[in-house]
């Protein structure tokens, strides 16, 4: 979502195109300030910045805003808030395994931080989860830090393998009921655009779905003014691999935005608001706060403005022909006082 700059007071903080300040004589507070576009900047106030790493493939960050919690940045780049995560990821997890007749085998490509694990583990019939993510550092580091999915991390069904997304699905031989992508946005440079490629999808994706199988992904903001950023897109991409898909968008208040995901599969996705509710009230342990039927149904109505976009959108998502959303998402230490 941005890139951050910052100091937690003595002097040790984390730098990026974006950044923390303290503001106002006596009354000094810290700020953590998001570049949406280059002309628009998001920033929220801090009480502190609680830790910050590296791994091999990026930079870490959690700090502890002032509205919205915990917060977790990876590259620079806001992933989730402790207030908020639960809408991304109840949208993201629950349409895809509820419209699944009897979903067991569940791969996660990302997913680090454990959140959509933890959803997909609310779900009573699920066997097997494997949940495949580059950064061994990153899961160790949420591991530590995310204790709201310390649960998910110990359940029996969850398997974790360190690897890329791609070569892990295209080297096994077994099948999955969904395949949720809960990746990185796509990032001029960033590893992760080819994941949203229509080669991806339609060569390594689908044919590791079981049969009634289905596939989502996150996919960006979807806002009015940033659904063309790359929201369009991957779901056109999608429909040209996909018989049936439906893209659906929910606000987020952490992200400023509101944000995208597409669900695809060659089987209808058709339950209706009562169908939806009845499987969530069967399947599901414990209560939704964000999503049941009614809030699905409302969240696949996109408003006007984006449904003739999606209606006239041309271009797919290949390795030659990506769109990106704005940042580039790079982290660098600083010890300097601002």
């Amino acid at each position: 979502m941005g890139d951050i700059s910052g100091s937690n007071g003595n002097g040790n903080g984390v730098h990026g195109n974006g950044h923390y300040s303290l503001e106002g004589g006596r009354r000094k507070s810290c700020w953590y300030e998001e570049e949406i576009e280059q002309d628009l900047r998001w920033c929220f106030a801090l009480n502190s910045i609680l830790h910050t790493g590296s791994s091999q493939y990026q930079d870490i960050a959690l700090l502890d805003t002032k509205p919205f919690g915990k917060a977790l940045v990876i590259d620079g780049k806001l992933q989730s808030t402790e207030i908020d995560e639960f809408i991304y990821h109840e949208s993201l997890v629950h349409p895809a395994l509820l419209h699944h007749s009897n979903p067991k085998s569940i791969f996660i490509m990302g997913g680090g931080e454990g959140s959509t694990a933890r959803e997909i583990l609310r779900h009573k019939n699920i066997d097997k989860v494997v949940m495949c993510d580059i950064d061994e550092e990153v899961v160790d580091f949420c591991k530590s830090h995310l204790s709201v999915n310390k649960e998910a991390f110990c359940d029996s069904r969850l398997h974790l393998v360190i690897n890329d997304a791609r070569a892990e699905l295209e080297n096994r031989e077994d099948y999955f009921d969904v395949i949720i992508g809960d990746l990185a946005d796509p990032i001029e440079g960033g590893p992760c655009y080819q994941l949203y490629t229509k080669s991806f999808y339609e060569s390594i994706v689908k044919p590791r779905l079981s049969e009634g199988g289905i596939c989502v992904t996150q996919a960006g903001p979807a806002g009015v003014l940033s659904h063309t950023e790359v929201f369009s897109c991957i779901y056109n991409t999608l429909r040209q691999v996909f018989k049936y898909v439906v893209p659906y968008s929910a606000h987020i208040p952490s992200y400023a935005d509101t944000w995208g995901w597409v669900m695809a599969s060659d089987s209808p996705l058709t339950v209706d608001d009562a169908g939806l509710d009845a499987r969530i009230k069967q399947r599901i342990k414990g209560e939704n706060r964000y999503l049941d039927g009614k809030t699905f149904v409302s969240a696949s109505i996109l408003s006007k403005a984006v449904r003739k976009t999606l209606a006239k959108e041309t271009q797919v998502y290949t390795e030659g022909t990506a769109r990106f959303i704005y940042g580039h998402g790079t982290v660098h230490k600083s010890n300097n006082h601002l």
